[in-house]
């Protein structure tokens, strides 16, 4: 689809959240089977007390013994105690000097996609050649995997994300039939692959987060291999289609704002406030799920123990009581509250990295290009919104400065 078209079908699903809205701020619908919560200090409410609101929502998750393998470490889908102790142990390994450690190295492979894609001539895909290879190659070399797993990876990652609700009104108890057909395979792969070479790492230790994770102990327990294949498995998954997404959405966003670049291109500073802007306009996860504990009242209603809750990430950031003028791309908001890295105890440990990259990515194409386009005569691929907003394909044209 063009540009125009892309447009088009985002603004049909904001309209389609601004449907659910009419409907109430908070709702059960009967279709899907789940709660929606729309604004932003409900969703806040969600996603901040996870005693009430679980991030264990296994009964949505297929019983099978791949998603089961790939879940064991996966702290980002468990409550305390169990999260506690799992982010405890990645966050001594996983640290904010090391990632601010990386930008030396960030600026290297941004700067050599860029030949690379340079050396093609003026006109290339922006997620193919920067937006996909840049966190993969950041990722795979600070976990010490091969970087010739790119192409499977990706593979593994589009599938998951584009077979979860391709149709907004889909029942959240289909879900585990179609993500057994079409992920779990792929999720076989990749389990055997990761546990091969965690268990290569636990007899011959490297330099890379993989080796830490395994030697990281919190109050003598430390992660066993099952657990490091499900974290390893997380940030190859979801850790770099974060950056991938807000790369791509900004640059979209800056096209449809052209006078954006010339200021960012006057004040380079300004740079990370549009790359906030971006994840506020455009979050790539528009929702995230949960379910309720214990009978609660949300926004007047009352959510039974055990129902579902999608809180909509895409909504609380446009909440006009939160965001003034919220439909408008603004790199001078400020404060920008926005929730598309969560908030609470689940709040994105990657969330230093996808914005350190972004904003080495972002700056140095300001440097290289006078100019920027996103090309209309070629298909704009965008992601199905409803399971994550992003672009798969962004064919622009450049101009060098």
């Amino acid at each position: 689809m063009s540009v125009k078209q892309s447009e088009r079908t985002l603004s049909n699903f904001l309209a389609y959240l601004d449907g659910l809205r009419e409907r109430g701020a908070v709702h059960f619908d009967d279709k899907i089977k789940a709660w929606h919560v729309l604004d932003y200090h409900d969703t806040l409410q969600v996603l901040t007390d996870s005693a009430t609101f679980s991030s264990d929502v296994s009964p949505l998750a297929p019983q099978q013994e791949d998603f089961d393998l790939f879940k064991k470490g996966n702290f980002v889908r468990a409550d305390d105690p169990a999260h506690r102790r799992l982010r405890g142990l990645v966050s001594r390994a996983f640290t904010p000097k090391m990632i601010a450690g990386l930008e030396p190295r960030i600026t290297e492979v941004t700067k050599q996609l860029l030949d690379d894609a340079d050396a093609g001539g003026d006109q290339w895909d922006l997620i193919e050649q920067l937006g996909y290879p840049l966190p993969f190659i950041v990722i795979a070399e600070m976990l010490g995997i091969p970087v010739t797993d790119r192409a499977f990876v990706r593979r593994l990652s589009d599938t998951f994300f584009e077979v979860h609700n391709v149709d907004p009104e889909q029942s959240l108890d289909s879900l585990g039939e179609s993500a057994v057909n079409n992920v779990a395979p792929l999720l076989r792969e990749l389990n055997t692959h990761l546990l091969e070479f965690v268990r290569s790492r636990r007899k011959i230790p490297g330099d890379d987060l993989t080796s830490k994770l395994l030697e990281v102990e919190v109050d003598g327990v430390r992660m066993d291999d099952e657990e490091t294949v499900g974290f390893l498995g997380l940030l190859l998954l979801a850790g770099h289609v974060t950056a991938t997404s807000t790369m791509g959405n900004t640059v979209l966003a800056l096209h449809e704002n052209p006078e954006v670049w010339a200021q960012l291109r006057a004040e380079p500073a300004l740079i990370p406030a549009a790359v906030e802007e971006s994840m506020r306009y455009r979050p790539p996860f528009p929702r995230l799920g949960r379910q309720a504990t214990k009978d609660v009242e949300i926004g007047g209603q009352k959510i039974p123990a055990g129902d579902f809750v999608l809180a909509w990430l895409t909504t609380a950031n446009r909440d006009e009581r939160v965001f003034a003028d919220p439909d408008r791309f603004d790199i001078h908001r400020d404060p920008n509250p926005h929730l598309t890295f969560g908030k609470g105890m689940h709040f994105c440990l990657g969330a230093p990295l996808a914005r350190l990259e972004v904003r080495i990515a972002m700056n140095l194409l300001m440097e290289r290009y006078s100019d920027i386009r996103v090309r209309d005569d070629v298909p704009v691929n965008l992601r199905n919104p409803w399971a994550m907003i992003g672009v798969n394909r962004l064919p622009i044209e450049v101009r060098r400065s």
